[in-house]
């Protein structure tokens, strides 16, 4: 059972600084045990600013770089206690060119419980979400999904991709225009064929999702929302709000990724294919 939840009231988004907001206080349960933390995993090579020599790139470098291509220049990212590596690798945000924060929670019932830690920091301002362990183009990503967010007024524009297995994606069923009209969360037989990993929304959005966890009615059906058929892991998923928010009455429009592809490094097999495909071997 989804919560009703009522619709916040939109503003517009002309003069809204957009921030990045990154989550990252899981617990990398599929890739246990793990030397580090996934997002400062080694994936790739990238040329040192001062040297010009390269250096080892990391997980989650590759999102920040987009949000830096699209012209934002902070962000946030909300860690567990004890993952350390990930502000003593990106420090204040000097190697990949943006201004970073850090806020460290002790625990969370998933995604959505971790990005609403950063609630207090986001008022009036966008936001562009990815997660850190999703590797995924086109390198313009965020610029797209901010002017498509800019031309239709919507309170969520989400970045799809064409998936090759739906059964662990959430997909999502949208018109010729690119408004969607439903989420789909894993399911085990289907006619979609994209699937949502990154997204920008406006204050509306986070004011929804602050609400919705928030909500008695939320904590009262929270096993039936956080359950393996919605996330693998058993975690509250960000899919979960995103069917609410649909159901509330907010405007939830989309881009289409058609020519990239996407890797999620969680599992063993998709680190080993993002490891031979960002580190091609010398010739």
């Amino acid at each position: 059972m989804t919560p009703s939840i009522s619709r916040p009231e939109s503003s517009s988004s002309a003069a809204q600084e957009v921030v990045g907001l990154v989550p990252a206080a899981g617990l990398a349960k599929r890739l246990q045990p793990f030397p580090c933390s996934k997002e400062v995993y080694p994936v790739g090579f990238v040329l040192d600013r001062q040297t010009g020599r390269p250096r080892p790139k990391v997980a989650a470098h590759y999102l920040l770089e987009k949000f830096r291509a699209a012209g934002i220049t902070k962000a946030y990212l909300v860690i567990r206690d004890g993952k350390w590596d990930i502000p003593n690798y990106f420090r204040e945000g000097g190697v990949v060119g943006l201004s970073l924060a850090y806020i460290v929670i002790a625990g969370s019932l998933g995604p959505p419980d971790t990005i609403d830690r950063a609630y207090p920091f986001l008022e009036q301002k966008r936001v562009a979400f990815g997660f850190p362990d999703i590797l995924f183009g086109p390198d313009d990503a965020y610029r797209q999904l901010i002017a498509a967010q800019e031309r239709t007024g919507a309170d969520v524009v989400l970045g799809l991709h064409r998936v090759y297995d739906h059964r662990v994606w959430d997909m999502v069923d949208c018109d010729a225009d690119g408004l969607v009209r439903n989420i789909v969360m894993k399911p085990v037989t289907t006619t979609l064929t994209y699937g949502w990993c990154c997204a920008v929304w406006t204050p509306a959005f986070s004011e929804f999702l602050h609400r919705f966890l928030g909500a008695e009615e939320t904590h009262r059906n929270l096993a039936q929302l956080a359950n393996t058929a919605h996330d693998l892991g058993g975690d509250l998923a960000v899919g979960v709000v995103l069917q609410a928010a649909l159901k509330a009455g907010l405007l939830l429009q989309s881009v289409i990724f058609p020519h990239d592809t996407y890797i999620d490094i969680g599992t063993p097999e998709d680190l080993a294919k993002a490891v031979r495909q960002f580190n091609p071997p010398e010739r």
